[in-house]
């Protein structure tokens, strides 16, 4: 996966007022934790699409042949409709010659509607057993469900043999189906088909608690008489044989609307229904079928019922309780909280068929209306971001194969013999230091300058620095015997101020620009000054090198800048778009400079902003690998946070200022149309999203699939390992260091996609930095004490 490339020195801090300072952070923390929110809020929608789909807390136990010891003779032997009226169990049948067609694991985008559509054009209620998770996935298919005149029962929330859930787990999974219901079709309901079940002589030991303690919630359970085990697919001539009771027998026949390619239950249904009218058979729903049973008793009882009574009311299909309640509810409680069913008797205004119905009001509506939106939420981003990871997945795959590609072009053509820029630069440069409160890391940069092979003049510019960096610069040139440096001070301005005060000081036409806290190897000026025997060569940017690299932090910024000068400025070389030339080391023409405006306060990259400003004057810009300075990296993750946001957020504001090239034509147009495409894609794009690959793999192992999701990893890891094998070869750097780079991939990685992230932010909220100076312990020395 890609990562943030390195691209630029040291930031130098102007003095400010404590109080100024202290409002600036607190302006960055509401970023930073605006950012973490983001972040939390991805995961809390992954985990939400996992749940929805059974990937989170899924569970496939499906239990079988337990013993039924435990369950009463007249439940095992009863009817298929299970209630528990004043605590005890009873038990209902369908009535002869009227089936009630039931659906499992709906609903379906694909096959519910087709079998709804079935259902309209016969005439014929059906009862939905619907799992919560669809439910929420799909609402509208749940409402025109109930509009038609079908009824609703809940089938767990996600599919799971609730014989082995604890009862906390049992009461999510009710009461978010219920939720889902109220969001989606405003209503509630009190039939219940567990998963796995069938007919009432398989309630086992483990099961039968379940059943009591959702029936003293109020539930009516339903369970099968007839099978069509279209499941199975055997065939339309079987299903509907299968779901053919036996005698002019009543039946709660069992057909699926999901779960599965359900084609020939399609294609079965209309003529199943055709067939059984023809026989004489009637069709209702399950709460139909209870209500025809209670009249039918009531009449052979002598008894007339209360007029206009429905089933579910306090006399009807759910009983009576002392103080006229719904079982196991408080008075005006609505269904989906704390496991309870609805209001006393409250039919919720839905017709006879739909008797098991409440009306959502209150908490229970706004919430599942809250569950719903939530999971539009989800459906929409997962699949977006999945396919999104998709796209940059290929695209760091595919830059991976074109830095190697064109770095190894690149190595091959710089280090040929008989390649030259042209004739020997041999005149002499101005070497300008910028420098601010430098006092542990200036001597060792002069001393590395003492000896240079190359002639040059040093100007150390002290912006107004506040400890003895002046002194010690001109002790130590006394001390190295140099008589070619000049310290100019000047009052705090800032970084791109001491360097346009150097070269306006300068002696000679070209410039060389470092960092006060940074080593130049003895050849380094010498090479990096050859390109420009080029009369096309405006600036050169040199090989910077981390020389504090033995600490886990060290190590991962060395192999960040190894990797990113060694392939992607060979790459942007070649390509003619060289995005950034690093402030510890880069080389210009001092007329080229003063011509493009020289270094520029608009960003806080001035390093990235004057590149693409030569470019865009017309200059070619160039990497030369053998000049190499050693520089001090941050040493704690605090300092390289602020480090590496200032540099994204002054690579975004650099490239918002010279947003006109896409449009300009010649060199300037360039590097617009192909420079900055490059950079938001591999500096800005991918970084933010390559990390969430590792979000998504976590996701993978954890709950799909462990083997193949560490396979994909090692994968990718492997063919980031190649591309940073072969720069540690193109360098001649140690390997060893690449067995930091999997901790890196873990660690490193997901702090630069938060700097991204929080860089993006500060720029859409218009927000400002200031510069400010990294903490620095000198203790990079001479390039030859670094191993």
């Amino acid at each position: 996966m890609a990562t943030t490339t390195p691209s630029r020195g040291r930031r130098r801090a102007p003095s400010r007022m404590t109080r100024a300072a202290g409002k600036a952070a607190a302006l960055q923390k509401p970023r930073v934790i605006l950012a973490l929110l983001l972040l939390l809020a991805l995961t809390s929608v992954m985990l939400l699409d996992g749940y929805l789909r059974a990937e989170v807390g899924g569970d496939e136990r499906v239990r079988s042949n337990a013993s039924s010891s435990k369950v009463p003779d007249k439940v095992l032997d009863g009817g298929p409709i299970l209630s528990f009226r004043g605590g005890e169990a009873q038990s209902q049948s369908v009535p002869e010659k009227t089936i009630a067609l039931t659906f499992d694991d709906g609903p379906n985008p694909t096959w519910t509607p087709q079998i709804l559509k079935i259902l309209e054009e016969n005439d014929v209620p059906g009862t939905f057993f619907v799992v919560g998770s669809m439910v929420s996935r799909y609402p509208s298919i749940v409402k025109d469900l109930v509009n038609q005149g079908n009824e609703i029962g809940i089938h767990t929330f996600t599919h799971v043999d609730l014989s082995y859930q604890s009862d906390d787990r049992i009461a999510r999974e009710m009461d978010q189906t219920q939720l889902a219901l109220a969001g989606a079709a405003g209503i509630t309901t009190t039939l219940f088909r567990a998963p796995y079940s069938s007919e009432a002589d398989a309630i086992d030991n483990y099961s039968w608690p379940v059943y009591k303690k959702l029936g003293e919630e109020g539930y009516t359970s339903v369970f099968v008489d007839t099978d069509s085990d279209d499941w199975k697919r055997p065939g339309v001539s079987k299903i509907i044989k299968w779901a053919t009771p036996s005698k002019n027998k009543g039946a709660s026949v069992l057909f699926h609307d999901a779960g599965g390619e359900r084609s020939q239950t399609v294609k079965a249904l209309g003529t199943y229904i055709k067939k059984m009218k023809a026989k004489g058979y009637t069709f209702t729903t399950i709460s139909g079928a209870i209500r025809q049973t209670e009249s039918a008793n009531q009449q052979a009882n002598g008894q007339t019922g209360q007029s206009g009574q429905q089933p579910g009311s306090e006399q009807g299909e759910q009983g009576e309780q002392a103080g006229g309640q719904a079982p196991g509810v408080q008075q005006g409680q609505q269904p989906g909280q704390n496991g309870q069913l609805g209001q006393s008797g409250q039919a919720g205004g839905v017709n006879s068929l739909q008797a098991a119905h409440r009306t959502a009001t209150g908490t229970t509506l706004y919430e599942g209306k809250a569950l719903v939106a939530a999971v539009a939420v989800a459906e929409w981003t997962v699949p977006g971001l999945a396919t999104g990871l998709a796209v940059v997945g290929v695209a760091v795959m595919g830059r991976f194969g074109m830095m190697l590609i064109l770095a190894r072009r690149h190595y091959r053509q710089r280090n040929k013999r008989r390649f030259s820029w042209g004739p020997t630069v041999t005149q002499p440069v101005s070497v300008i230091v910028p420098a601010y409160n430098e006092k542990e890391c200036i001597a060792n940069t002069l001393e590395s300058l003492a000896k240079s092979t190359h002639p040059i003049e040093i100007i150390v510019v002290d912006d107004g620095s506040t400890d003895d960096t002046s002194r010690i610069a001109r002790d130590a040139a006394r001390s190295f015997g140099m008589t070619n440096v000049r310290v100019i001070r000047q009052e705090n301005a800032g970084k791109p101020a001491a360097l346009n005060n150097g070269v306006r000081s300068a002696s000679y036409d070209i410039v060389v620009m470092m960092d006060g806290d940074t080593v130049f190897e003895p050849d380094a000026v010498h090479q990096l000054v050859q390109p420009f025997a080029d009369p096309e060569v405006g600036a050169v940017a040199g090989n910077a090198k981390v020389g504090n690299r033995n600490t886990i932090i060290g190590a991962w910024q060395h192999i960040e800048y190894v990797m990113g000068f060694n392939l992607d400025r060979r790459m942007y070389d070649l390509l003619r778009c060289m995005p950034t030339i690093p402030g510890a080391i880069g080389a210009f023409r001092r007329d080229a400079v003063l011509e493009v405006g020289g270094m520029s306060e608009d960003t806080l990259a001035e390093d990235t902003d004057i590149t693409i400003a030569m470019h865009r004057g017309g200059w070619r810009v160039v990497y030369q690998e053998h000049a190499r300075a050693w520089t001090e990296a941050p040493a704690s993750l605090k300092q390289l946070w602020s480090q590496r946001y200032r540099w994204s957020y002054g690579t975004m504001q650099a490239l918002w200022k010279h947003r006109k090239s896409l449009t300009d034509k010649g060199p300037s147009g360039r590097f617009g149309r192909v420079g900055m495409p490059l950079v938001v894609i591999f500096q800005i794009i991918t970084p933010v999203f390559a990390p969430l690959i590792d979000v998504f793999t976590a996701y993978s192992m954890i709950f799909i699939d462990f083997k193949a999701a560490l396979l994909a990893w090692l994968a990718v890891l492997g063919i980031q390992l190649v591309c940073a094998a072969y720069a540690f070869r193109l360098d001649r750097e140690k390997y060893r260091y690449l067995l930091m780079m999997p901790l890196q991939q873990l660690a490193y990685r997901q702090m630069m996609y938060l700097v991204l992230i929080h860089s993006c932010i500060t720029a859409l909220t218009g927000g400002r930095l200031r510069w400010q100076k990294l903490k620095r312990t000198g203790e990079v020395g001479t390039p030859a004490g670094v191993s």
